[in-house]
């Protein structure tokens, strides 16, 4: 599986630069792809051939603080309809639809709720869930966010050390970490991009996940009644990275929400809806 794809930066300020890559079809449909916590723009790469054969034109920023992006003082999910601006700006897009994967999800509800006029329809996938609403949050997500509180210099050489493994290690290690059973059953092009989106997210700063480990344990300050666009929610019965109870608890919140329940983990949740996601933005 090919992941290549045009790689644009758009300045904001003096201080603070955004990359995204393009996928799929120039002149397509666009729709904006948020990556998970951690993670880069090179992750659209997984919707890139279906992008292809659907008419969509995907716009995968990194955000601040992964990738080829800066990280950005006091960064938080309020600042979600910046970021989409920034690129829907840069592309001479005046509306786009959002698809998240994990933790892009606060992202893509808070850029809904501020940008009606511009954000046309939601789709999460696999989508993390506000404090609260969740309920019971795996251990080591607990441990990552409280480390990023307590201890963010701790966390970000821990952040550094698990990148110089990935680069060496098998893309299967790098994929257990998103799958329930054998990692090696997933497609070799699927886990090597995997692998280069994990690796990329960490390739100059690690202060992205920090903050968002961090932001994921404080309220998203996202007003979910007022999001009015379309909202769908596609989720997994058997991700542990995300438990689905929460999930239902989320749709329950967001009047425009529709969840779909797929068999599968978090990873492969992915995999099996991209084509029906993107479809939808047709």
């Amino acid at each position: 599986m090919s992941d290549r794809a045009d790689t644009n930066t758009v300045w904001l300020d003096d201080e603070r630069r955004l990359t995204y890559a393009e996928y799929g079809r120039a002149e397509g449909i666009p729709v904006v792809f948020l990556h998970g916590t951690p993670g880069s723009r090179r992750l659209g790469g997984l919707l890139a051939p279906v992008a292809r054969r659907a008419g969509i034109r995907v716009l995968a920023p990194d955000r601040p603080g992964y990738g080829r992006s800066t990280p950005w003082p006091d960064w938080s999910v309020a600042d979600a309809g910046a970021f989409v601006t920034a690129v829907l700006d840069d592309t001479g897009v005046e509306t786009a639809g959002l698809v998240a994967f994990s933790g892009g999800s606060p992202y893509a509800l808070a850029a809904a709720e501020t940008l009606p006029g511009r954000v046309t329809r939601v789709d999460v996938v696999a989508g993390a869930t506000p404090p609260g609403v969740g309920g019971a949050v795996p251990l080591m997500q607990r441990a990552l966010a409280g480390m990023a509180t307590a201890t963010p210099l701790l966390l970000r050489g821990l952040f550094r050390g698990q990148a110089w493994l990935a680069r060496r290690l098998d893309p299967s290690v790098v994929v257990s970490q998103y799958t329930t059973g054998d990692a090696t059953s997933v497609p070799d092009g699927v886990a090597q991009l995997v692998k280069a989106d994990f690796v990329e997210a960490f390739a100059r700063h690690r202060s992205g996940a920090v903050t968002e480990f961090r932001e994921s344990t404080r309220d998203w300050g996202v007003d979910f009644a007022a999001i009015d666009q379309p909202v769908h929610l596609w989720h997994g019965e058997s991700d542990t990275n995300v438990p689905l109870a929460g999930v239902r608890r989320l749709e329950a919140r967001v009047p425009t929400a529709r969840l779909h329940v797929l068999d599968a983990d978090h990873l492969r949740t992915l995999l099996r809806c991209r084509s029906d996601v993107l479809g939808g933005h047709r």
